[in-house]
């Protein structure tokens, strides 16, 4: 079941590859996720330490939450792959271009996951030709419907 979509990731970059990871939280986090409160629009994923980190996931935190925790809506939080997939990302992001985003936060089995993509830059041109392939494919089937009634 999705919680939060990054769908801006799809319009700036072609996707390639896509990883499972989970995501270390606090209490209050998950709290907050559940209510529904996070955000992955302008968020994005660094390598440090051969670690993964999410940066720029804003996760508001609920009115109810503890007051001995001070609550950082977008601090840094860990990622966590298998060290084989981790080295795998690392050799694919240092080649040019490429880039890792968060593209879907889930629940699996109780857990939350992200769904994290390889994906390289689109350049402006490329984003007016996927613009103008969804109008038409769009147009295509406003034209079926209209013929088959």
């Amino acid at each position: 079941m999705s919680i939060a979509q990054n769908k801006k990731a799809f319009h700036d970059y072609f996707i390639e590859e896509r990883y499972e990871a989970g995501i270390v939280l606090e209490g209050w986090e998950v709290k907050s996720i559940r209510a529904g409160r996070v955000q992955l629009k302008e968020a994005y994923i660094i390598v440090r330490k051969g670690e993964l980190f999410l940066i720029g996931c804003h996760i508001s935190p609920l009115s109810t939450a503890s007051t001995h925790v001070n609550p950082d809506p977008v601090k840094t939080r860990k990622l966590l792959l298998h060290a084989s997939q981790i080295r795998e990302l690392i050799g694919k992001v240092e080649r040019a271009g490429y880039t890792l985003i968060p593209l879907d936060m889930h629940y699996k089995a109780g857990r939350i996951k992200i769904e994290v993509g390889l994906a390289k830059g689109k350049k402006q041109y490329d984003k007016r030709e996927t613009e103008k392939r969804k109008e038409w494919e769009r147009d295509k089937q406003r034209l079926l419907r209209m013929c088959h009634s």
